[in-house]
């Protein structure tokens, strides 16, 4: 199906399953913990043998020796496998470094081994007698001293140019009458899921199955198949549950490869799951960004010229955070520049993150507005919504198709109660709490990608879909399913759902919260495809067939579907593809947060009382789950605010808290009353389904809603996250 012109009616339209909100249908089997993981596929590789992975101990530099002897001789081992006996290996497109190193080593905790054993423990165990010596080499760390070899990158469909000037950014900030010149920097984080890097995998012959742990199933058979060197069509992915991903498991990783390896070395199947640290080091991270945004504006509160450059740091051949993009798009100005920069740090390979560039932009671009709005003594809200657009401000010839920004920032202000926040900061106190409020926009674009399903109608009367779309605990199979129910006129029980297997149709995948627009775009178009296959069998034009209540109304009787489908059932496969709407309109979505704290006056101790989130991402297709994606991305919104921060060692280049004990992220304490409204809308520009994505949304601008609200707390601005308690001790006001 060819999306190139607006949606119009379709039969999405009805609601009678779409836009309810629904319990997840896969949350019996989680909850129950029958819903088996990549390490839990036991039944479909019997008696796998356990990986263990050794990782390098250097950052930079190459092995000199390893020593294996004592490891080979250790109980239970089968199998050893090095760079040397690996054979030829590639590197996939989306692999920034090697999955396996040596004898030169690329970063720190790379993997340089994997130990294969009858059980865990004697894998794990054989493992420490690996003997490695080391020649280390001079490596760069540390991105403030890389920041003057830092480089223009290269362009890439997602990052766009790494430079935009519309204007004469220099002469009208010069001239403004109120300017900012500030810059702020966001530390290196951690994806943090809760399932490890995971994947068993079986040989049989030349065709090779691995059942692991990943979000782009179709991204994942290529690069695998580039690595070790073999066609496309001899790999299977499959991974229908996944345990948390956040970007972190887009690409295939370490744990994939080394298990293909081991398993073709021990002729038996392999599990390999990433040790906890090896998480933090051995796959990817969000990189550390600096960011200097300088902004000019008249005494009205009109900007006149706004700039936005980030510098971030990957692995030769790696790529940048785009921390500025939004800024060519969120506010309007006549005079812009942005830049992006790119530095070579040896440091693990830095990569999408949920909500990638938009995410730390937002962290520092809605601080700076919070700024200027005070420089300008005018509320932040109202400085916001003088500055909005509804055309992209560097291509004014190109409007948005929906943009509500305004919308969302009125109703927040007016449900969080923002009229009784006192525009001077540090005035309200609780006993010995100083409280303040803080409030920011939200933006992230909305990316279109083709996605195909499949879609058979059994004797039964039973609609199963097929597509290789995964599920990152996001409520994907129950939006397939019930925009296959909607469209085939079932009710939710007569529809089964198949995900996560590169055996189906190739979707979107999940990532860059475009997971659910597109995947059920192809789905709805698949069963598009079957209501004329059943339309044809039963000698009606398509247009005229009616289809509810298990039945499809045609040439005036109604016909139960599981007789139109016969002994034999029908199939029927499609998917979404798009024209060139989203050059002619500006597709993004937009939203507002607002955010209370509190703060110890004596200890500086932060605590986040209430948070509030205003959506507008399109047609809502479950509020349900839509809410717990919001609101789990608020959560990671107040990590990346108040304590996320892989510590670097800057001499050694490695990320010291590379566990959970010493890698914060929120708890059920950290977190207080959560509130989200999503307004009513459809975008007809985007899809048939007229939706938007709403996940990552949900965590841009966050963590400048709560830096907001701590500056109106105390006083006390802090540009450099996170907002921890030395940043505010010695600079809190005066104890009453």
């Amino acid at each position: 199906m060819k999306f190139d012109t607006p949606a119009t009616t379709n039969p999405i339209d009805q609601l009678r399953v779409i836009g309810k909100p629904t319990d997840r249908i896969d949350g019996p089997a989680k909850t129950t913990g029958t819903a088996r993981y990549a390490y839990e596929r036991n039944a479909e590789a019997p008696q796998a043998a356990y990986g263990y992975v050794v990782g390098a101990g250097i950052a930079k530099g190459r092995i000199a020796s390893m020593d294996l002897n004592a490891a080979r001789a250790a109980p239970g081992v089968r199998a050893i496998v090095t760079a040397r006996n690996a054979g030829t290996l590639g590197k996939g497109d989306f692999n920034t470094a090697k999955l396996l190193g040596g004898p030169e080593i690329d970063h720190y905790h790379q993997a340089v081994a994997l130990v294969v054993a009858d059980t865990f423990e004697q894998a794990r165990a054989a493992a420490q007698l690996v003997r490695i010596d080391y020649t280390r080499a001079p490596g760069r760390f540390d991105l403030a001293a890389e920041m003057g070899a830092a480089k223009l990158p290269e362009p890439t469909p997602f990052a766009g140019p790494p430079e935009t000037k519309t204007g004469d950014f220099p002469g009208a900030f010069a001239a403004a009458p109120v300017r900012l010149d500030a810059t702020y920097t966001t530390p290196d984080e951690s994806h943090a899921m809760m399932e490890p890097h995971a994947s068993i995998a079986q040989w049989q012959g030349d065709n090779l199955t691995i059942w692991t742990s990943n979000q782009m199933i179709a991204w994942g058979v290529g690069d695998v198949a580039k690595t070790l060197g073999i066609p496309k069509a001899n790999v299977r992915l499959v991974s229908p549950f996944i345990g948390g991903g956040f970007g972190g498991k887009l690409f295939v990783r370490a744990d994939a490869l080394l298990a293909a390896l081991g398993a073709r070395e021990a002729g038996r199947p392999v599990k390999v799951a990433l040790q906890r640290p090896l998480m933090m080091n051995n796959t990817t991270h969000r990189p550390a960004t600096r960011q200097r945004i300088r902004i000019g504006a008249t005494p009205d509160g009109k900007i006149t010229a706004i700039a936005h450059e980030g510098w971030s740091g990957d692995l030769p051949g790696g790529q940048a955070e785009t921390a500025v993009n939004q800024t060519r798009l969120l506010y309007a100005g006549a005079n812009r520049l942005t830049t992006t920069r790119l530095a070579v740090l040896d440091l693990p390979e830095g990569n999408a993150m949920r909500a990638p560039g938009e995410a730390p932009g937002m962290m520092a671009l809605e601080i700076a507005m919070d700024e200027m709005a005070e420089q300008l003594k005018l509320d932040p809200i109202e400085f916001r919504v003088r500055n909005d657009t509804q055309v992209d401000p560097e291509k004014p010839e190109r409007p948005y198709s929906q943009r509500r920004l305004i919308e969302c920032l009125r109703i927040g202000a007016e449900r969080f109660g923002w009229n009784r926040r006192n525009a001077l900061p540090a005035q309200q106190r609780d006993g010995r709490w100083l409280v303040g409020m803080g409030v920011a926009a939200a933006f992230r674009n909305n990316l279109l990608t083709k996605s195909a399903a499949r879609v058979r109608l059994d004797s039964r009367g039973i609609v199963t879909v097929e597509t290789d779309m995964t599920d990152i605990g996001t409520g994907t199979y129950t939006i397939i399913a019930q925009t296959a129910a909607e469209t085939m006129g079932v009710t939710l029980d007569k529809v089964q759902v198949r995900l996560g297997d590169s055996a189906y149709p190739v979707s979107a995948g999940s990532g860059g919260q475009w997971g659910a627009n597109n995947s059920t775009s192809g789905v709805y178009a698949a069963c598009m495809k079957l209501r004329e296959a059943i339309a044809a069998k039963l000698g009606v034009a398509a247009a005229d067939a009616q289809f509810s209540n298990g039945m499809v109304h045609a040439g005036g009787r109604p016909v139960p579907l599981a007789e139109a489908a016969g002994a034999n059932g029908l199939i029927a496969e499609d998917g979404i593809e798009y024209g060139d709407l989203d050059k002619k309109y500006q597709q993004s979505t937009f939203g507002a947060h607002f955010v209370e704290v509190g703060v110890d006056a004596v200890t500086g101790e932060i605590r986040v009382r209430r948070m509030l989130a205003v959506c507008a991402a399109g047609r809502i297709l479950n509020p349900k789950s839509a809410r717990s994606q919001v609101i789990g991305a608020m959560t990671m919104g107040v990590g990346g605010a108040l304590m996320e921060e892989l510590a670097l060692d800057k001499r050694h280049g490695f990320f010291v808290n590379h566990d959970l004990a010493g890698y914060e992220v929120p708890v059920h304490a950290d977190i207080p009353h959560q509130d989200v409204i999503f307004l009513d809308e459809t975008d007809p520009i985007s899809s048939p389904m007229k939706a938007k994505g709403v996940g990552e949304l949900g965590m841009c601008g966050v963590a400048a809603a709560v830096a907001n609200a701590v500056y109106h707390a105390t006083g006390v601005r802090v540009r450099n996250y996170p907002i921890t308690l030395d940043k505010l001790l010695g600079r809190l006001p005066p104890v009453a």
